[in-house]
């Protein structure tokens, strides 16, 4: 297929070549012709006069063309005059210089063909100038039009590129609306954990409160009943000193005799007795406080870290025990006054002794657990201590955060993983992501056998300082 878009001016140079090859060669031929030795003269024409009535008729008559009438060169010397000459007839002038009038009219003949390749010359010259002025506006127009496809391809590019950089800017866009929706359903997520966190954090509280109110009623009643075995006591100490005074009246009367003896004996005793069980009172109200409320903080501090059965499970055991223990002890006591009430013999030495017995059994107690709930706090702060260590080596330390604190609080199952993280004071969104990231890192943490000691290592708040 011929490229329309190709330069045709070698074929156009071609061509042109070819037809002034062609206009010179007609025009030496013509100057060869013209210069050329002119023809010979014809040679001199005889008349022959032939009457009308001579010439036999023709069968057609001849047809009248435009032919050239011609002479017969070869004319035959056999020719007879049939008739005579006419005196009368007029004399045809012929030229007497025939070659002379050849010349001229083949001179006129090369003027004419001259003058004819001049005009075609001029007329080839203005053809190719023409040619050329229209090879030159080919020439310009093919410019003009590579220059206008130039163009036209360099604004396609152009709005390529402006389109490309359109894409690029709206493909940046919908990235940014995707990183932003990201971000806020990230946002909405974490806001939604904190905030079952929070619910969950308030249920324990809840169910924390609620397992102190009954442990409150447990000891409430716990404090009543020894209420009501102190008054008991109370009233059997009036009935025995009641009893005394009727058997000092008896005695009284039995014997007259001894009437002021026993009397001064039995104001002694009795003087004796009540100083000595206001004492016992006493003593055993401080005493049964003060344990008492040794009792109720070392339970609470016990109570509020163990787990919910086993507290429920010690806290019903202890309850029993202690009730058991109580009922006894008043019955023992009541049995004991009753008897003493009864013999009244028995001396303020064995008294004493069996006050100092109560007294020395309670303080063992109480220093029994005091040194158990000492044990299970020193191991659970050690146990700590080691989860601190352990989260410090799985802690990466954002940059510029040198010198950066965050207070944190963390709940850990009896197992020793992660229930629960709470930032109570921040050091920055950088340096809370991290300490949350290490504190799961370093999970499981080991947990102490001891159940004291475990259910206090579950709660832990620490400060980190960031290096």
């Amino acid at each position: 297929m011929k490229d329309l878009n190709k330069p045709q001016s070698k074929e156009k140079a071609i061509a042109l070549g070819f037809t002034i090859g062609v206009h010179v060669v007609a025009i030496v031929g013509l100057l060869f012709l013209g210069l050329s030795k002119p023809p010979e003269p014809p040679k001199r024409i005889k008349t022959v006069l032939v009457k009308p009535e001579d010439i036999p008729p023709l069968a057609e008559p001849l047809i009248q063309t435009d032919s050239a009438e011609t002479t017969d060169t070869h004319q035959s010397d056999q020719t007879e005059q049939t008739a005579e000459p006419d005196v009368e007839a007029p004399n045809i002038p012929t030229d007497s210089t025939p070659t002379e009038q050849a010349q001229v009219n083949q001179a006129e003949a090369a003027k004419e063909a001259a003058a004819a390749a001049a005009a075609m010359m001029a007329a080839d010259a203005e053809k190719a100038r023409q040619a050329k002025q229209t090879l030159e506006a080919q020439k310009k127009a093919e410019a003009a039009e590579q220059a206008r496809q130039a163009a036209l391809e360099k604004a396609r590019q152009a709005k390529s590129a402006a389109d490309k950089q359109k894409a690029e800017a709206e493909a940046r866009a919908q990235a940014a609306a995707a990183a932003k929706a990201k971000a806020e359903a990230e946002a909405q997520k974490k806001a939604q954990q904190v905030k079952e966190a929070a619910a969950a954090r308030a249920k324990a509280e809840a169910q924390e409160r609620a397992r102190l109110a009954k442990l409150q009623a447990a000891e409430k009643a716990k404090a009543e009943a020894a209420a009501r075995a102190k008054q008991a006591k109370a009233d059997a100490a009036a009935e025995a000193r009641k009893k005394a005074a009727a058997d000092k009246a008896q005695a009284d009367a039995d014997a007259k005799k001894k009437a002021a003896a026993d009397k001064a004996h039995a104001d002694a005793e009795a003087k004796k007795k009540a100083v000595a069980d206001k004492a016992r009172a006493d003593a055993d109200a401080k005493k049964k406080a003060a344990a008492d409320k040794a009792h109720a903080d070392a339970e609470a501090k016990k109570k509020a870290a163990a787990d919910k059965a086993k507290a429920d499970a010690d806290a019903k055991k202890k309850a029993a025990a202690e009730k058991a223990k109580a009922d006894a002890d008043a019955k023992k006591k009541a049995a004991a006054d009753k008897a003493k009430a009864e013999r009244n013999k028995r001396s303020m030495s064995d008294i004493d002794d069996e006050l100092n017995d109560v007294k020395s059994s309670t303080q063992k107690s109480n220093q029994s657990a005091a040194n158990k709930l000492a044990a299970a706090k020193k191991t659970a702060s050690t146990a700590k201590r080691d989860f601190e260590n352990k989260i410090k080596g799985r802690w990466n330390v954002p940059d510029g955060s040198s010198g950066k604190k965050v207070r944190v609080r963390f709940m850990l199952s009896a197992s020793g993983g992660v229930e629960s993280i709470t930032i109570l004071s921040s050091g920055g969104a950088d340096i809370d992501a991290s300490i949350r990231a290490a504190i799961k890192a370093a999970a499981p943490y080991p947990m102490p056998s001891d159940p004291q000691a475990r259910a206090q290592a579950q709660e832990v708040i620490s400060t980190f300082t960031a290096k």
